[in-house]
């Protein structure tokens, strides 16, 4: 279930794999997608049991809708629906934030002293639109001084091939993003521009996780087109 873990100060960090879940075909095992065609039944199995393995009730695991872009939204209770953002905060015990990727970044982020949390889903598009800026600046806007951050499993530079005008154009943004294909053609490397960004902000981040498309224990959208999702969690436990 969890290809990294860690708990450190009372916060949780974890980044799925694919093993460990319900699912079955192109979505086989623990896909925690609920919009990629999946059983929705054993979505909710999958999420009940990710749930349980970082100690809080299935409605403290919060998911979002995600849309490549750079809205944070900030809970402090469980919420009935899916919020449309790629930035999640909270400052409450006992709240699961959970983000999705297949090849995208999911990077989580805590400030232990300041009781702070927050998760960001990056991709290509979140990474020229600012997600990561976004989530850090809602934390610092409620107290965070002391952030750092877990970059999860991403596709890598040499699988991420694109063309030309578009890796100029995010590189144009981001120089660190730029990568080259095995080909030796144009790409990019969304989590190393990620850990450039954190970088910029003062943040230490820890790279935790390869290339998805490589890794057999992870989704990759780019490797297989209909698959599942793959989750970084972040929650901090009252003592």
């Amino acid at each position: 279930m969890f290809g990294w873990q860690s708990t450190r100060d009372g916060i949780t960090r974890a980044l799925t794999d694919r093993h460990g879940g319900y699912s079955t075909g192109d979505f086989d095992a623990l896909n925690l997608g609920s919009r990629v065609g999946d059983d929705p039944a054993a979505v909710v199995v999958n999420r009940a049991t990710l749930a349980a393995a970082v100690g809080v009730e299935t409605d403290r695991l919060i998911f979002l809708h995600q849309v490549h872009g750079a809205e944070v939204v900030t809970v402090t209770a469980p919420l009935e629906a899916e919020p449309q953002a790629d930035g999640i905060v909270t400052a409450e015990p006992d709240l699961a934030l959970a983000v999705l990727a297949a090849d995208c970044v999911p990077v989580l982020l805590a400030d232990a002293q300041a009781a702070l949390i927050g998760a960001a889903h990056v991709g290509r598009p979140g990474l020229t639109a600012g997600t990561v800026a976004a989530v850090v600046e809602r934390l610092r806007a409620l107290g965070a001084e002391r952030l750092d951050a877990v970059v999860g499993p991403a596709v890598c530079g040499a699988c991420y091939e694109v063309p030309a005008d578009l890796a100029a154009e995010v590189t144009a943004y981001v120089p660190q993003a730029a990568a080259v294909s095995r080909d030796g053609t144009p790409a990019l490397d969304i989590a190393a521009g990620v850990l450039a960004q954190l970088a910029a902000l003062g943040i230490p981040a820890l790279r935790a996780g390869g290339c998805t498309r490589e890794s057999a224990d992870h989704y990759s959208y780019r490797r297989d087109g209909r698959t599942g999702r793959h989750a970084g969690v972040i929650v901090r436990r009252t003592v």
